[in-house]
């Protein structure tokens, strides 16, 4: 390999939106994400009560008691 043409590859801090903080390793100084593991809805488990939400609400506007 050649030297002196390559970045430096240092241990770096990502700070998530919603307060999460973790260390990695990447070429920039300092790394700022909108999303984290600890937020995202897919690691969470929220997005499948999400779309089990949508599916009750769709079956009973189909077939569900309607309102008076």
């Amino acid at each position: 390999m050649k030297e002196n043409i390559h970045p430096k590859y240092d241990t770096v801090k990502v700070t998530c939106a919603c307060g999460n903080t973790f260390e990695t390793r990447s070429t920039a100084s300092e790394l700022r994400v909108e999303i984290c593991s600890k937020c995202h809805p897919f690691f969470t488990g929220q997005q499948r009560a999400q779309q089990a939400r949508g599916r009750i609400e769709q079956f009973n506007k189909r077939y569900g008691k309607k309102a008076k």
